[in-house]
């Protein structure tokens, strides 16, 4: 690899996801300290496999990844439709299982969905930037997204669907969208949500909904989650309860504590202080991102980072949101902290390709 991509990468993004990866082994430690660690050992298991990759998506130019994503978007979508006809598991077909592995598709339709978008709009825009503006060709550009979301929500997986819906958002923003469409899909969110509670989501979904406006509403039942994973994150106070001591998750109120609230055990055994340093690094990561994107040496690495920068804001913002009671219970992991290991290999696969644009980028593309 030669020493100018080397010295450009920015490294800081790394050391903060590896801050995260050891703040969220700790919690994973702790939360299977009466399980004899099954789930920290899938963990490093999986951070084994994902090193390899991020380091290979490094070494190749984005570039490659983006001519090819028509070709890999395919294969996403097919395994898309595949895991549709899958048995169940809690009530979603979202994973292939593998043995004692599972894989979930949809986390990597994030990167081969972002990829293909990227390259589309960039087509468009050859002429120019305002052509993204064009009716047909902004249609287009979003049923790229559309068809992977589209398949996502009938598994259902609603969380994971919102994430496309930030990256979208954040593509084109950059892209120069024109304030009529931000105007008009906003008018359209108003008019569509009531109509899309009342007629269109099914019952579990509303619950959801209903219990994070009152969960004491159903405290033994749907609400009894969130209720748990407020009362571990304040029981946490400044510094915490210690590792193995916390009493939301050590006696098994907390669940799923290795997955949708592994936040709720990092502030209740590490407190406030702890929890704050996770929400500041996921900060520092996101504003680097958006800084690699300002600097990328054109317009598809821009766009590509500005999209991988709307799925992480999302996953930091449902999750730790959700956890405290702000947000709607989704199923959303917390990148490089929860467990699972087909959201950990899709996280240091964008990292990978984060490093790749910011190692080859010469100059700001953003117009000014």
């Amino acid at each position: 690899m030669k020493k100018k991509i080397l010295k450009n990468m920015e490294w800081s993004i790394l050391i903060c996801c590896i801050l995260l990866l050891a703040i969220g082994m700790v919690a994973l430690f702790s939360a299977t300290h009466n399980t004899e660690y099954d789930e920290l050992k899938k963990q490093i298991q999986w951070v084994t496999i994902s090193i390899p990759i991020m380091i290979f998506l490094i070494i190749i130019d984005y570039n490659i990844l983006v001519k090819i994503s028509p070709f890999i978007y395919g294969i996403g979508i097919i395994a898309l439709i595949a895991v549709l006809f899958t048995e169940d598991i809690n009530g979603a077909t979202s994973w292939f299982q593998l043995g004692s592995f599972s894989i979930q598709p949809a986390e990597f339709a994030k990167i081969f969905s972002v990829l293909l978008f990227a390259y589309v709009i960039v087509k468009f825009q050859k002429r120019g930037r305002e052509e993204i503006n064009k009716f047909w060709k902004l249609g287009v550009s979003i049923l790229v997204m559309a068809v992977p979301v589209a398949l996502i929500i009938m598994q259902p997986d609603y969380g994971t669907a919102g994430a496309f819906l930030f990256a979208i958002a954040f593509v084109l923003f950059i892209a120069g969208i024109k304030a009529r469409y931000i105007i008009a899909c906003a008018l359209i969110i108003v008019i569509a949500v009531p109509l899309l509670y009342f007629y269109v989501l099914p019952e579990h979904a509303k619950q959801r909904i209903d219990i994070f406006l009152n969960p004491e509403s159903d405290a033994r039942g749907a609400g009894y989650n969130i209720i748990q994973s407020k009362l571990a994150i304040g029981a946490g106070q400044l510094w915490g309860m210690g590792i193995l001591k916390g009493n939301q998750t050590q006696l098994g109120y907390l669940y799923p504590k290795t997955t949708d609230f592994i936040f709720s055990v990092i502030g209740e055994e590490m407190g406030f202080i702890a929890s704050s340093a996770v929400i500041i690094l996921y900060v520092i990561i996101i504003t680097k991102i958006i800084y690699i994107a300002k600097t990328a040496k054109d317009d598809t690495g821009s766009y590509i980072a500005m999209g991988i920068a709307g799925i992480f804001a999302f996953h930091m913002i449902e999750n730790i949101g959700m956890t405290m009671g702000l947000l709607p219970i989704t199923g959303i992991p917390l990148p490089f902290v929860s467990y699972g290991g087909s959201s950990m290999l899709t996280n240091f696969a964008c990292i990978g390709i984060l490093l790749s644009i910011s190692g080859r980028r010469q100059k700001s593309i953003f117009v000014e």
